[in-house]
């Protein structure tokens, strides 16, 4: 989890730099690159970073009215770079984001932790209020979810899938083994049911 919140991190710097230094979509690309090099020297795996500004800068039209909608006497160029950037980093990941990978309560807290970190002494404050809002007005998606309850509906989340992909082999005319839902399948029992 730490390598997530190092790129979360070095998202967000990317974002402020390219923000603060007015570039071009295409210049986000060799931001974050230079910046997974130096804040991340060694670091194997960046993608999460990649994905998050890409992501953000994506759907930033969608992003920026919310973030007007939900700070009405802010609007978005008056709102301090470094905010604004952590506001829609947030927002990225609370509505288009992953929930199994980052839960929605978690891409708040992360929000607010960087605003701790890179903003002024009212960032935090701001950020939560505002994807709190967010939040609200969403419906508290997983408000109630406990680690059971989390685990539960994985589970049925990956047997929907699992039977979602046996039906699309269906419907393509290509043959599937069923098996119990515990039992492994091997090749014999492949041979054995042909």
């Amino acid at each position: 989890m730490a390598n997530r919140h190092l790129q979360r991190s070095i998202a967000m710097q990317s974002l402020f730099e390219w923000d603060f230094r007015e570039q071009s979509d295409v210049e986000a690309n060799v931001i974050i690159s230079h910046n997974i090099d130096e804040f991340a020297p060694g670091l194997e795996e960046a993608d999460f970073a990649v994905k998050l500004v890409r992501g953000t800068l994506r759907e930033r039209s969608v992003i920026d009215k919310l973030i007007e909608k939900c700070a009405p006497e802010w609007p978005i160029d008056q709102v301090a770079v470094v905010d604004r950037n952590i506001l829609r980093l947030g927002i990225f990941e609370l509505m288009f984001g992953n929930y199994d990978e980052v839960p929605p309560k978690v891409a708040i807290n992360e929000a607010i932790e960087m605003a701790k970190s890179f903003g002024s002494d009212a960032s935090p404050r701001f950020v939560n209020g505002v994807l709190g809002t967010i939040y609200r007005e969403m419906g508290e998606p997983m408000k109630d979810d406990d680690s059971a309850k989390h685990h539960e509906r994985m589970a049925v989340s990956k047997n929907e899938k699992s039977e979602s992909k046996i039906e699309d082999k269906r419907e393509n005319g290509i043959e599937a083994v069923i098996e119990a839902p515990k039992k492994k399948v091997t090749k014999k029992a492949v041979k054995k049911s042909a």
